[in-house]
């Protein structure tokens, strides 16, 4: 008895057929909306000129042939045939529906999303849907491709320079720097009463120096942040932060050292063997969530160190009573542990490194500002609240009695 053969059919010639028809059907879509793209045009070219061969008494328009045009379609710029028009003084009649769609320029916008998505300008045209045979365009290259993302994120940076801050109801600024090269950029992100992620600005400078940063804040008040409010104000370990928003914002700041640039810093000073277990006391003391305990703990470990490691002591002191501000507010642990570091914002730059990493030489601050302002607002999109955020609420009564005190004070002030 003949055996029967069960083998499965091969599957490549119905893949190959899919693909072909895939192929057939887009080329297809593409044709037919030229040819109702084309029946439109001349529908308004009749109405402008009238029937074809009739002569017409008053006609204020005559067919005048075709020429060369272009549109936008698929990412690039296709050419096809454009129906003309002249009126009676010899000037030509621009149809309405070709200026729409002419006029309708979504490159720049695509050639943006694309390179923000990871997509690079060389492999940009590999990116598109392929072109039925017989249809030409331009507008694909690396170099069309540069310029218009350079054109798109400068505008983007433009449009972030200019947001109105009025209104938002901030109640915590955080400011933390990237570093690109010889560049430092600094960004400042705000949150509101209800725990919302604002993006508000950013600055650059040769180093996170002080005045970069009252650069950044005094853009900031220009733009309308409140100035004359208390605002917890969470920045990394440097000095020059700090100097510069007790600068600006007076006693209306309550700073807040980030505690992980803190851990980071002090490790830092020490030899490799002893980062374990210092590190196991300053998690000790700044988990403690009680001021007082931190504190002493946190003396305690710069007094073991003194004597040999004369830096790491240095480090552990030196801003020490801003890395507790936030514990002594008594705020719930899950909004506490957000308030007590940057890490919202090391966040948010970790999302601009993921998109700027392919950029291997950096031509200038514009260059990196204009990157920088590109790869935040599509962070942006994906904003959720800060954890912790039911516990808000605690943090604006804390600022409203701090406003309280200093408003008290300036009258007590102005009365003597």
């Amino acid at each position: 008895m003949k055996k029967t053969d069960r083998r499965e059919p091969p599957r490549q010639a119905p893949l190959r057929l899919g693909e072909m028809l895939h192929r057939e059907l887009h080329g297809f879509a593409l044709w037919a909306g030229l040819e109702v793209l084309g029946a439109w045009l001349e529908s308004e070219r009749e109405e402008a000129c009238g029937p074809r061969y009739r002569h017409l008494a008053g006609r204020r328009a005559y067919r005048s042939g075709h020429a060369p045009g272009e549109l936008v379609m698929g990412g690039r710029r296709v050419r096809v045939r454009r129906p003309r028009a002249r009126g009676v003084d010899g000037r030509e009649v621009v149809l309405l529906s070709w200026r729409i769609f002419s006029e309708e320029d979504p490159l720049n916008e695509r050639a943006f999303e694309q390179m923000v998505l990871g997509v690079a300008a060389r492999r940009y045209r590999r990116s598109l849907e392929a072109l039925p045979e017989g249809m030409s365009s331009r507008g694909a290259s690396r170099s069309a491709v540069s310029r218009r993302f350079v054109e798109a994120s400068q505008a983007k940076l433009e449009e972030l320079l200019a947001r109105p801050l009025e209104g938002l109801g901030l109640k915590v600024l955080m400011l933390d720097g990237l570093h690109f090269a010889e560049h430092v950029v600094l960004v400042a992100l705000g949150i509101d009463g209800e725990g919302r992620k604002h993006l508000l600005g950013l600055t650059e400078g040769a180093t996170e120096n002080a005045s970069a940063c009252v650069s950044l804040l005094t853009g900031l008040r220009e733009r309308g942040l409140e100035t004359s409010r208390s605002l917890l104000v969470v920045t990394d370990g440097s000095k020059a932060l700090s100097r510069a928003v007790r600068e600006v914002l007076g006693e209306w700041a309550l700073v807040q050292r980030c505690q992980v640039h803190k851990k980071r810093n002090v490790l830092e000073h020490l030899p490799q063997g002893m980062r374990p277990s210092v590190g196991a006391a300053l998690r000790q003391a700044y988990g403690s969530r009680d001021p007082e305990r931190a504190r002493r703990l946190l003396m305690n470990l710069a007094k073991q160190l003194e004597g040999e490691h004369p830096g790491a002591t240095a480090s552990l002191r030196e801003g020490l009573e801003e890395t507790l501000t936030v514990m002594g507010m008594g705020l719930a642990p899950a909004l506490e542990r957000t308030l007590s570091s940057t890490n919202a914002l090391e966040n948010l730059l970790g999302s601009v490194r993921a998109t700027s990493h392919r950029v291997k030489r950096w031509k200038g601050g514009g260059m990196i500002l204009r990157w920088m302002a590109a790869a935040l607002m599509e962070a942006e999109k994906g904003f959720r609240r800060v954890r912790g955020c039911q516990g808000m609420a605690r943090l604006s009564l804390v600022l409203a009695r701090n406003d309280e005190r200093l408003n008290a004070e300036v009258k007590t002030v102005e009365a003597a």
